[in-house]
């Protein structure tokens, strides 16, 4: 069965990679898994609030070695992905592939398409993929990770904050993603009523602001692991019911 993927994007520094880390904890809390974590930030840095180690990025695998160190007797699809598999760390509910910066000078597409061919041979294995992309949508328009069943856009609760949302929203459409339902989830919400949520978009979610995600950074402890009953935490644990719920309605729908 195809897993329900779920595609984080927003401007930098709205807390992308936090929600990311809290919703793949969430799904396991929730029994859902395994769940695949997809880092397609070159900048990696979910596995940090995850918990885990990466050996090995995507970014990090050189191009000669596909074209002239495949073992003898191993095709170039095998050989990939064997060297995938290697990447992958894997953890108690979920696994981790990381991006990471593709090595020397040049551009990403031998990594981007070394990450999309990674996340189709290793997707069926998985109920959910949660992508944490870089600020913007290169990934989604390039096609990268093909289109997300949801488009999580993480924003700031500011009005500058919400309009770069309106116009990330407006640059999914374009590009191809635009049956796909998007959610705004805003961060770091200090509102006291939910009626000052700003009425640009129909669904919000609103993650409060929350000490213990701080003391966290400062400890260099994983955000990913929050105690239970802190505000961000239960306000991820309630989208993760929505992802779910979203999830169950798209595999009760029967295929053309």
């Amino acid at each position: 069965m195809k897993p329900f993927s779920v595609a984080l994007s927003g401007k930098g520094g709205t807390g992308k990679t936090t929600v990311a880390a809290l919703l793949v904890r969430s799904l396991i809390a929730a029994g859902r898994v395994p769940v695949l974590a997809v880092d397609a930030d070159p900048n990696a840095n979910l596995h940090e609030a995850l918990g885990v180690k990466i050996r090995e990025t995507i970014g990090g695998l050189r191009e000669e070695a596909f074209t002239e160190q495949i073992p003898p007797g191993m095709n170039r699809t095998d050989y990939i992905s064997l060297r995938f598999r290697k990447s992958l760390v894997e953890s108690d509910g979920f696994d981790l592939i990381a991006m990471g910066r593709p090595e020397g000078s040049g551009c990403y597409c031998f990594a981007n398409d070394l990450l999309t061919t990674s996340v189709q041979l290793l997707e069926r294995d998985y109920q959910f993929v949660i992508i944490d992309n870089e600020a913007g949508m290169e990934h989604i328009a390039r096609g990268t990770l093909g289109i997300p069943d949801l488009l999580l856009i993480v924003s700031d609760p500011g009005a500058r904050g919400v309009r770069t949302a309106i116009r990330i929203r407006t640059l999914a459409r374009s590009v191809g993603v635009e049956t796909t339902p998007v959610l705004l989830v805003l961060n770091r919400w200090k509102g006291t009523t939910t009626d000052e949520i700003p009425a640009a978009f129909d669904n919000v979610v609103v993650i409060p602001e929350d000490p213990a995600i701080e003391d966290a950074d400062i400890r260099g402890s994983p955000v990913g692991s929050l105690p239970p009953g802190s505000p961000a935490r239960v306000a991820v644990e309630n989208l993760a019911e929505i992802v779910v719920k979203m999830a169950e309605q798209k595999r009760k729908v029967p295929r053309p």
